[in-house]
């Protein structure tokens, strides 16, 4: 009924406008906060793709369960595929809206080196649920010597990270930059940090799914018009910058 409703929506709206129900992730600080609405994945997807009049309208489910809600119709969009074909479920691939890079990252007063699997050796690392079935080359080791530990409140990385309770986070970039802006806000002694890359960013990992090709057109061409005026990088600063 969704898919039949957006369908009309594109052939008779307004200049083609549709409303879009897209399924994302219960809470991605700061990329997806649900309670609002808000975020910056929220935002640019939001703003891309009313450049051509449609309006988002997002649905919040656990984050295993985006690409389903897609495949059982559900929504007309997903956030992500997680590494599913959603191609043979009738999705059409848009360009990526934001980029997670995952680094580790160390108190700069530690001098730490990482560069191989082996540099972890006798470290003790905190990270976010699911690491380590992402990345096993680099944590079965480190979990095994039962110095490895995931949490879902990526918050308390930042501050376990300051009291020196671990060597290592294991985060996306942007998310734990936001967290320890919040860290500092709130009265804490936010220590100079160090990343260090151990992975390559494939930005077309991680992108937008839609049932109508149309729309991800339209998506396509806003979030272009969204970087080409600098709104893109706004949209991010608005969340990172002090």
């Amino acid at each position: 009924m969704k898919t039949l409703l957006l369908s009309l929506l594109l052939l008779f709206g307004p200049a083609g406008a549709a409303e879009v129900h897209m399924a994302f992730g219960e809470r991605i600080p700061p990329f997806c906060f649900p309670q609002t609405n808000s975020g910056i994945e929220i935002e640019v997807i939001g703003e891309a793709l009313a450049w051509r009049g449609h309006k988002l309208k997002p649905q919040y489910f656990p984050f295993a369960r985006v690409p389903k809600a897609f495949i059982d119709g559900m929504v007309d969009a997903s956030m992500t595929d997680l590494g599913q074909d959603l191609g043979a479920a009738g999705g059409h691939y848009g360009e990526p809206a934001v980029l997670y890079d995952n680094v580790f990252i160390s108190l700069k007063e530690r001098h730490l080196v990482i560069r191989k699997p082996e540099d972890l050796k006798g470290l003790t690392v905190i990270s976010f649920a699911g690491a380590v079935r992402r990345y096993p080359q680099w944590l079965e080791a480190v979990k095994a010597a039962g110095h490895y530990t995931e949490q879902n409140d990526q918050a308390v990385q930042v501050r376990t990270l300051m009291k020196g309770r671990y060597d290592l986070v294991l985060s996306d970039r942007s998310i734990f930059r936001y967290f320890a802006l919040q860290f500092r806000r709130e009265g804490g002694d936010l220590l100079p940090v160090e990343e260090h890359a151990f992975t390559t960013v494939n930005p077309q990992d991680y992108r937008p799914v839609f049932r109508s090709r149309q729309v991800r057109d339209d998506f396509n061409a806003g979030l272009e018009h969204l970087k080409k005026t600098g709104r893109y990088q706004a949209i991010y600063d608005r969340y990172l910058k002090e």
